[in-house]
């Protein structure tokens, strides 16, 4: 039985995270550039830009030095695994990734570089170009990526109403000593492109509008990104959050994992949903409600605790967008 610690302090804690903490600095970024209003929405897992009967779908990873040096083939898969999980999160498909690399010399590029590569060769995703710097006192990492979709999943379109569901691969073990959940490296390629068209797919039926790929933060922070950006509030149920035998609860609500998306469900189409994952092997379940107002929450079923109220203290602090469907139209 999952063990539920005081939620109270629970909730301390999880708002407390380094995690959640540094996507503070998405704001003062976005307002340094003058983003907010253009016809591109800001705070999504990509930038989504109109093309024909459909969307380009572009982004960028930047990856903690500390991980580049402590893990260097790894940091090199997830330049390109995370970067196909964006895709996915807004219902595309990738096209191509680019790169860009720094290190002291070649063979402390090497590692990464082979890592970049077995993802881009299991994924199927071509690497096409990008920058390299082999002279340099430290190695850095960051992997762009472009994809394609006709039918948009968005950080903006959680609904009061929906329900949240939480959809995580469990088929793997953390890479130490960081909170990654790790699930691809040893996983047969055709699963790991299989696994990936479900969001597409979904996206395709109609089953959802809104979706965000779980990353720094885990469930936690991602919660208060896609509840900012839509303008919702979110209140999360953690005993109904399924959790791998043997991790603790805490650990596991800021786990940055493999594969693990979010997505809010019209409470008609949330078992279509859970199947289509479910379907898959994948760990999916319906972990909390979508409401109006403004204050994400965790709840043991019986007390409610505050994590962050966006309205009050915005997370990412982005200047006001419209929509982007409306600003597309």
């Amino acid at each position: 039985m999952k063990t539920v610690p005081d939620i109270h302090s629970l909730a301390q804690t999880l708002a407390a995270s380094r995690g959640i903490a540094a996507k503070q600095n998405i704001g003062a970024v976005a307002k340094a550039l003058g983003l907010g209003g253009q016809a591109i929405a800001v705070g999504d897992d990509c930038a989504a830009i109109p093309d024909g009967d459909g969307y380009l779908l572009l982004a960028i990873e930047g990856f903690m030095n500390e991980f580049v040096a402590g893990d260097p083939w790894f940091a090199g898969w997830c330049g390109v695994m995370v970067n196909i999980s964006d895709i996915a999160a807004m219902g595309g498909r990738p096209i191509a990734v680019a790169d860009a690399i720094w290190a002291n010399g070649e063979s402390e590029a090497a590692p990464v570089l082979e890592g970049m590569r077995a993802a881009a060769t299991a994924f199927g995703v071509p690497i096409v170009g990008g920058h390299t710097n082999v002279h340099t006192d430290r190695g850095q990492l960051s992997v762009a990526i472009l994809g394609r979709t006709k039918k948009l999943l968005t950080s903006f379109d959680a609904k009061p109403g929906d329900q949240l569901i939480a959809a995580i691969d469990h088929r793997g073990s953390y890479r130490e000593p960081f909170s990654n959940w790790e699930t691809a490296t040893k996983a047969p390629a055709a699963r790991l492109r299989g696994d990936l068209e479900i969001l597409p797919r979904i996206a395709e039926s109609g089953l959802a509008f809104a979706a965000k790929d779980i990353s720094q933060g885990g469930i936690i922070g991602t919660s208060i990104m896609l509840a900012e950006c839509s303008g919702v509030g979110i209140d999360i149920d953690v005993t109904a959050i399924p959790v791998p035998d043997g991790v603790a609860l805490e650990r596991w609500l800021l786990t940055f994992p493999s594969f693990g998306y979010l997505l809010p469900v019209a409470p008609d189409n949330a078992e279509a949903v859970i199947r289509r994952f479910a379907a898959r092997d994948i760990a999916a379940a319906r972990i909390g409600i979508v409401h109006a107002g403004s204050e994400v929450t965790i709840t043991d079923g019986t007390t409610r605790a505050l994590i962050r109220d966006h309205a009050q203290t915005p997370l990412m602090q982005l200047l006001p967008v419209e929509r982007l469907k409306e600003s597309a139209a």
